[in-house]
């Protein structure tokens, strides 16, 4: 009875794996899955996985070590709508933040120490004025990443995407 039920399970675990197999190839190797303007999405082509941010397409697979234990704040409401430093008007609802000496256009993992969770900045302005801290993140790249709707402001770990 033993050795039937086995045989019973190891064909039922060959079929579904087959028919999952069956799926991928009628699906395909290329999916695009669309997201609102101005947020992530993420495009597989031809097995590449690439992230578009505000309509720049980066590689997810090169990034430099920059910085561990880090201190991240985000910006005040009140520049919102504000030219930053490198000439492009602040939007807090879009994945940009502050660094000191960065180059403007420099794109950034920003991942959260505690709890994994990342997100992909354009450096657009200078700052924060704040000692001990390295970044100021947007609204949303913030709150993207953080633990707690409470937090002022976080530990993280920076990574520069190479080009």
């Amino acid at each position: 009875m033993k050795i039937r039920n086995s045989k019973l399970l190891l064909l039922i675990i060959v079929l579904i794996g087959t028919s999952i197999f069956a799926q991928s190839i009628l699906v395909g190797k290329k999916e695009s899955k669309a997201v609102s303007k101005d947020s992530v999405k993420k495009i597989m082509l031809s097995e590449k996985e690439t992230t578009t941010i505000d309509s720049t397409i980066v590689n997810n697979s090169k990034y430099k070590p920059y910085k561990k234990n880090a201190h991240a704040s985000y910006y005040a409401e009140k520049f919102h709508g504000r030219k930053t430093a490198s000439g492009k008007i602040f939007d807090m609802y879009k994945l940009t933040a502050a660094h000191k000496t960065l180059p403007f256009g420099t794109k950034m993992k920003v991942t959260n120490e505690s709890n994994g969770k990342s997100v992909i900045v354009e450096i657009t302005d200078r700052g924060p004025f704040v000692r001990g801290r390295e970044l100021d993140l947007s609204k949303k790249a913030f709150f993207t990443i953080a633990s707690s709707a409470g937090a002022g402001y976080i530990k993280v770990t920076l990574e520069i995407l190479q080009k």
